[in-house]
């Protein structure tokens, strides 16, 4: 008997074509007619008509809005039928998020989000025990191995590249367990994973909601639209057919798709029709047996099914859902936005922080009521599909940034009354939110003002302050009154308001903390500011350079380009040139009438073309900085930098509006060419976290007919690239996710910024034009040359500083005292010892009252020791780490903290790799925490704060 499995569900993008807000209460219908509200209205009322009818939702930043609506009756009725199970949930994060452009913290931090409002409302009734990507568009390994250590018993998804689909039919692999880590043992990060058969849609011609056309089904057969038996017919041929690539005797049918269900009894009156006349034909000899079902009911059954298992090891990036159609354009599509989701998770994490380490007076003090939750729920809706991955329409990519802008408000209150408790004086504070154009009306104006530098790693860090300030003399003093060097720098720029002077001086910042730096100008002095020297562009004229006691970089003077690149401490020279090209935009061909566009990356040719073959370039050396500014175009142009003590090169590129006027759309490459030999393979990390080997036109688990040499090359960047030969390694860190690929050996390349002047036919219906605030960006890429053998600690360490950067806050000075008796405090660790340089502190939040949320991270990989044993286990004691609060009770859970460690029980799987080891039996000793490489482990600690003066 094969059975069929008919999953009601709709799939409610969190942001699109519309607003969240748009979709929930279904305005504006004339874009897209969805209404979130009446959806979830519709569906309960058609459930309670029938018990025997199911149905599952998923994106519970939608679920929630409704939930808090409704009256207490019909809250209890949907309590009632989530115990049934008849209202199942999936997923359950806040949104259903992307998979190439999100870092794992985010991802994370979103699922929590959701889940937590499930265990809070339903209990361990509400609990999702199956993963469900059904519309992401590619499918990351870390993904996998996070959605495991959530506690998931399988996942499912929709979308895979066609060829990789085929050659899974035919090797009936729709369905394997995913291992998807190298360092973890198995089976912590082993998933059972499953394509599902129709993407998400039901089969064709049975759709029967209010927005399709499929004909309903008629069993009067007096009626002259009589098809009962036409359509019985039909699902038997398409179910027995669909079966026949699967390997068990049950079967999966997606019976909704897109905002379906807003009239739910369309949809289950022929359901419930379809379920009788098939089930009847058993008596005539059919061996079909439908029924009303559940992703968790499904994979129960397959489990059950004790079949061996084949195991994938790789990941499902990049995704074509045809020849010359790459989904690969979308890794760098409205690059700003991307870069303000990366900072606003930098701000929410240090906003978590000093609500953990304060507590309460961090909610409530002089400054107002303070609140880590609005700009949480921000960043979660950020994380959905078409939100960070830019494939949403103008307004409503202008609306996700409204939602970050509208969550630091409440953090910076709650900032302001952290650092007033834990320095014991108020001021007024002021945050810079807009240093990367260099403007800062306290720095540019005050004669003299503190600045405040708090650090949300676990261990110290020495970070070089820029500041825009008037023109001048300043005097900078250290948490201990001393004075500290300092520079001011003026910039080759007639446009003083776009390039203000600015101040630098070197911060020295405690573990999880704090130092504050008093500012103030000499005054009468003549001004000792340095201006940048012109370079002549002379072809005799001897190589430029800019060096510190770790790198040299060399500059040809002819072209003002990058020349090569020297670590001295390795004694490693590597010719490297670097440069910006662009694309141009395909808008179809005779091959396909395939355009780029906001998903899709296709270039006309295969050769970019450069921007510019030479820069103009300015010299700026200070004891405190030496960098070199080259101008490429009017739209192009790029400082390299490097800072005393700096292992890494810094290039702050700044591209846009790229011009259009041609009718030309463009891709904007920084690419960086070596002579390395790195025969085809080049290495990207996954979602922040694992490194995958990279291959050129080539997939592990099939035989690929490249269609496209570019795009089908490029893969998600979210936070480094790199090349090597096996003795040296070229890595680029990115401080946001962007496409990136090496199409030729020695080469490599990111993409920074795109701007098409057509749609690529995948529902936006708009071109990924960005006249506003986006069209212009400035970014950093951190370049490291190193030894392969150690590169992975520089990696790995500047990547988290780079995620997890110092926040800036400025003050006038001068307050008035906390509270009186308490001395003033310029310096403030939370910590009371650094955590190791391989443990991560990945999470610190409040969770309640007198509840903390932990997670530790072991960030190094198996294999990645560098010399310096760092991917060794690591062993910590909790018990007195911190210095605000005592830890009273410990309990670990699982990833997102909603099932405790050692309760949390999944399905186990027979892989054809073997058996997979025996868990050893868990204890937990708050004193002797360890770590294994790539582990994360999260606990939920009961609190008692301290004093904070003390």
């Amino acid at each position: 008997m094969l059975n069929v499995h008919l999953l009601p569900h709709t799939h409610d993008d969190v942001g699109w074509l519309k607003t969240v807000d748009q979709y929930f209460y279904g305005i504006k219908n004339d874009i897209q007619h969805a209404g979130v509200q009446y959806i979830l209205d519709s569906v309960i009322s058609a459930l309670l008509a029938d018990p025997t009818r199911r149905f599952i939702y998923v994106e519970i930043a939608f679920f929630s809005r409704w939930w808090h609506q409704q009256t207490n009756a019909t809250q209890e009725v949907v309590r009632d039928l989530v115990r049934q199970g008849r209202l199942e949930f999936a997923n359950g994060g806040w949104v259903m998020n992307d998979e190439a452009a999100t870092h794992y913290g985010a991802i994370v931090d979103q699922m929590t989000l959701g889940l937590r409002f499930l265990e809070d409302t339903f209990g361990n009734d509400g609990r999702p025990r199956v993963a469900w990507h059904i519309d992401p568009f590619g499918h990351s390994r870390e993904q996998a191995s996070l959605f495991a250590q959530m506690g998931f018993d399988g996942f499912f998804f929709g979308r895979l590249d066609y060829q990789d689909k085929w050659v899974r039919m035919q090797k009936l692999e729709m369905e394997q367990v995913w291992r998807a880590s190298t360092s973890l043992k198995p089976p912590t990060a082993d998933l059972f994973t499953g394509v599902l058969p129709n993407g998400y849609n039901p089969p064709r011609n049975l759709c029967w909601d209010v927005l399709c056309v499929d004909q309903p089904l008629v069993e009067d057969p007096r009626s002259p639209e009589y098809n009962a038996k036409e359509l019985v017919d039909y699902f038997l041929n398409v179910a027995t057919a669909q079966g026949r690539y699967y390997r068990t005797n049950h079967t999966v049918m997606t019976m909704g798709s897109d905002f379906q269900y807003e009239n739910a009894n369309m949809w289950f009156k022929n359901l419930d029709k379809l379920i009788r006349l098939v089930n009847a034909q058993q008596a005539k000899g059919s061996s079909v047996h439908v029924l009303y079902s559940t992703p968790a009911c499904y994979l129960w059954e397959l489990n059950k099914a004790n079949l061996t298992w084949s195991v994938k090891h790789d990941d499902f990036f990049p995704y074509a859902d045809g020849p010359h159609q790459f989904w690969t354009g979308y890794f760098s599509s409205r690059p700003a936005l991307k870069r303000y989701e990366r900072l606003s998770y930098n701000f929410l994490q240090v906003c978590n922080q000093l609500e953990a380490l304060v507590g309460l007076a961090a909610n409530v003090g002089p400054y107002g009521s303070g609140d880590s939750a609005p700009l949480n729920e921000a960043m979660a809706v950020l994380q959905h599909h078409d939100a960070v991955s830019g494939t949403s329409r103008q307004h409503v990519a202008n609306d996700y940034a409204r939602q970050l802008a509208a969550g630091w408000g409440p953090c910076e209150v709650l900032l302001s009354n952290a650092l007033a408790r834990l320095r014991g004086f108020k001021d007024h504070f002021t945050f810079c939110q807009q240093l990367n154009i260099s403007i800062c009306p306290l720095s540019q104006t005050a004669a003299r003002f503190q600045v405040i530098v708090y650090n949300p790693l676990g261990r110290k860090v020495n970070w070089m302050v820029r500041l825009p300030v008037s023109e001048g003399v300043f005097v900078v003093k250290d948490p201990n009154g001393r004075t500290v060097p300092s520079d001011v720098v003026i910039f080759p720029s007639s446009d003083s308001q776009a390039h203000p002077p600015e101040l630098l001086f070197s911060a020295s910042l405690p573990a999880l903390g704090f130092s504050t730096y008093s500012v103030a100008q000499v005054p009468r002095w003549k001004p000792q500011a340095r201006a940048p020297q012109p370079i002549p562009r002379r072809s005799w004229s001897p190589a430029l350079t800019i060096e510190n006691e770790h790198i040299r970089a060399t500059f040809d003077p002819d072209t003002g380009l990058l020349m090569e690149i020297m670590n001295m401490n390795q004694q490693l020279l590597l010719p490297v040139r670097q440069t910006f090209f662009w694309y141009n935009a395909s808008i179809g061909d005779n091959e396909s009438d395939q355009a780029s566009g906001a998903y899709i990356f296709r270039p006309n040719q295969q050769k970019p073309l450069p921007v510019s073959r030479w820069a103009q370039i300015h010299l700026v050396k200070t004891p405190l900085v030496q960098e070199v500014h080259q101008n490429f175009s009017a739209w192009c142009s790029q400082v390299v930098r490097l800072y005393p003590g700096q292992r890494h090169l810094e290039l702050e590129w700044s591209v846009g509006p790229i011009p259009v006027g041609d009718t030309w759309g463009k891709e904007v490459i920084s690419r960086f060419d070596t002579p390395l030999e790195t025969k085809g393979r080049f290495y990207t990390d996954s979602n922040g976290r694992e490194i995958l080997e990279r291959r050129r036109d080539y997939r592990p688990t099939w035989k690929l007919n490249q269609t496209e040499p570019v795009a089908g090359n490029y893969y998600p960047v979210n936070t480094r690239i790199y090349i090597t030969d096996g003795n040296m390694q070229l890595t680029v860190l990115t401080d946001r996710s962007q496409g990136g690929s090496s199409l030729r050996d020695g080469s490599l390349e990111l993409m920074v910024h795109r701007r098409l002047l057509k749609d690529d036919g995948r529902g936006v219906s708009e071109p990924l034009m960005e006249n506003g605030s986006g069209a212009w960006v400035r970014g950093r890429h951190l370049v490291l040359l190193d030894t392969a053998q150690a590169a992975a600690a520089g990696h790995r360490l500047l990547a988290e500083q780079e995620v997890l950067a110092p926040q800036v806050v400025l003050a006038p000075g001068g307050g008035a005292a906390y509270n009186l008796g308490a001395p003033p405090r310029t310096q403030f660790s939370g910590l009371r010892r650094d955590l190791p340089p391989s443990v991560h502190l990945l999470t610190l939040a409040s969770w309640g009252p007198e509840m903390v949320l932990l997670r530790l991270e072991h960030q190094f990989a198996v294999g990645e020791d560098s010399g310096r044993n760092l991917s060794a286990p690591v062993t910590l004691n909790l018990r007195d780490l911190f210095s605000t609060f005592t830890i009273t009770r410990l309990q670990e859970t699982t990833l997102v903290a909603n099932q405790l460690r050692e309760a949390a029980s999944r399905l186990k799987w027979t892989t054809n790799t073997g058996p997979t080891p025996h868990q050893t039996p868990y204890q937990l000793d708050p004193a002797n925490i360890t770590l294994e490489p790539m582990e994360i482990r999260t606990f939920l600690a009961s609190v008692q704060w301290k004093e904070v003066d003390g």
